[in-house]
């Protein structure tokens, strides 16, 4: 870089001292002249004929990459409102399935406070039915033990006093034995 600092400095002394500066630089004005018409050819036909197509080319690539992100926005959207309907279903899904549960639940203990009731009911059956039986098994016990007394009594008085009794004289016997249980 320095040296072309210092050749461009060498270059305006000699200007100074020849009169022209391009000369001194090495530099041919008609070449030069070629050269920028060339150049202004060489743009004309980019212009005319390459930048169109490159820039359609790189406008139908902007237009492939903005509908891209177009598409990949929805998608992030439809994404997002599918996994919203998601937790909202598995929400109710799980809210149904609490009442399920609960529902259940109270159904076990409904039918487990009614079967209990049934059986206590049922026990108390039972147990009424075996008492009622034993009473009468009870009561028929007593009637023939007192038939059985009464006809001992009878037998034992008539041969103690060697006399036969008559139904008068058993129902006195009888009365006797009642009043005596009372």
């Amino acid at each position: 870089m320095l040296n072309w600092l210092t050749h461009f400095a060498n270059a305006a002394e000699l200007e100074s001292a020849s009169g022209n500066f391009l000369d001194a630089l090495g530099i041919d004005f008609q070449l030069l002249i070629l050269q920028i018409i060339a150049f202004l050819i060489l743009v004309f036909i980019l212009a005319k004929f390459i930048y169109p197509q490159i820039s359609a080319m790189l406008d139908r690539r902007d237009k492939v990459i903005n509908d891209a992100i177009k598409a990949a926005k929805e998608s992030e959207e439809k994404a997002a409102k599918s996994e919203a309907e998601t937790a909202k279903i598995l929400g109710t899904a799980r809210k149904e399935a609490g009442e399920i549960v609960a529902t259940a639940k109270k159904e076990s203990v409904d039918i487990a406070t009614r079967s209990e009731f049934e059986a206590k009911k049922k026990a108390e059956g039972i147990v009424r039915q075996t008492r009622d039986d034993l009473q009468s098994e009870v009561a028929a016990a007593r009637h023939a033990l007192r038939s059985e007394m009464l006809d001992l009594v009878a037998v034992s008085t008539e041969k103690v006093a060697a006399v036969k009794l008559g139904d008068d004289d058993r129902k006195l016997v009888e009365k006797t034995l009642e009043d005596g249980d009372d």
